[in-house]
């Protein structure tokens, strides 16, 4: 049972390559992806809320922001016609007070999370389907040392310590973000990975996946919640878990750990530590396939309008996640345009 651990997700060697510059031919089919996606929300909505007549609808308050997260601008920004082109051109605009109360609306926040849905995944059924190697990770996103932000935390970064917030997030194998949360930057990452476990089901987990993260994530609750959705987490044990197990290779699962504590961490982790000491070689070569997850952040900051990091204007905790939400939306309306096939003449 153990050895087949590592064996069952179709492993791939992925290549991205970043473009800083503006692309006009991408963006303009990136806007027709991200419109069509916007007015299909917004009409589900409709249909759930039954609104009186409203003088913007919906969709245009929503592709307003979208329009100004794209561009790295503040909301203000987008209640001004001159900074609209041929590809989005409202013909009214709403002033800047009523645009941002239309913001804070509950309806605009469903219609965003519908967005999200159909560029994530399609359907909202599949919206958070994973495939059958994913990948949990996490991105600060720290602001000014000077910043008087209530919500932002001090919290460890690569290299020292810093103030603001950090993106959790649960990527699938084809550079997907269909799972994420923000939270101060003090909050540990397995209790938030925990909690994006429990909003999946075995329908949108394939049957016996393996999630690859780093050493932050290896708790038993994990393991056991992941275990009961037929997944695997595969991380590279804390210390003391790694050198217990290769001590005694006559019996690398026990280790010289007690047996309370081994019955505790449940049958997944335990199978974790049976395959890190009874095959070292093939768990490395496995586990490297993490380093993709590094290459999914870095396509999500690294073109221009990507997220690059906290704007002075996106403070408070629900600021930065309409925001950081804005910027995965126009991700993944940028990777639909990208790996959409070309129709042959």
């Amino acid at each position: 049972m153990a050895d087949n651990l590592l064996l069952i997700p179709r492993l791939s060697l992925s290549c991205w390559c970043n473009d800083n510059e503006r692309n006009p031919d991408v963006e303009r089919e990136q806007w027709r992806v991200v419109l069509e996606a916007v007015k299909r929300a917004a009409r589900q909505v409709d249909q759930a809320w039954r609104p009186k007549r409203l003088r913007f609808g919906d969709w245009q308050i929503v592709a307003m922001f979208l329009w100004a997260v794209a561009h790295d601008r503040p909301q203000s920004w987008a209640c001004d016609a001159r900074h609209y082109s041929g590809v989005f051109r409202p013909r009214r605009l709403p002033s800047v007070s009523q645009f941002n109360r239309r913001m804070n609306q509950p309806r605009t926040r469903a219609v965003l999370q519908r967005v999200h849905e159909a560029l994530a995944g399609g359907a909202p059924a599949e919206a958070m389907a994973l495939t059958a190697l994913s990948y949990l990770d996490g991105k600060p996103l720290t602001v000014g040392v000077a910043s008087k932000d209530p919500d932002a935390r001090r919290g460890h970064v690569m290299g020292g310590f810093a103030r603001g917030y950090k993106l959790h997030a649960w990527m699938s194998e084809d550079r997907r973000i269909p799972i994420w949360c923000v939270t101060p930057l003090n909050t540990h990452e397995a209790p938030v990975a925990e909690a994006m476990v429990d909003q999946v089901t075995t329908a949108t987990l394939p049957d016996r996946s393996l999630v690859l993260a780093d050493q932050n994530y290896d708790a038993h609750d994990l393991h056991k919640r992941l275990d009961a959705r037929n997944g695997r987490l595969l991380v590279r044990p804390k210390e003391g878990g790694a050198r217990k197990a290769r001590r005694t290779a006559s019996s690398p699962m026990v280790g010289t750990r007690h047996p309370v504590t081994l019955r505790q961490m449940g049958p997944a982790r335990r199978e974790l530590l049976s395959v890190v000491a009874r095959h070292p070689k093939l768990f490395r070569m496995v586990h490297r396939q993490r380093a993709n997850a590094e290459g999914i952040l870095g396509n999500l900051c690294g073109y221009g309008g990507g997220l690059t990091g906290l704007p002075p204007w996106a403070r408070r905790m629900h600021r930065v996640r309409r925001w950081v939400g804005g910027k995965i939306i126009m991700y993944h309306a940028r990777l639909r345009t990208r790996t959409r096939p070309a129709v042959a003449a």
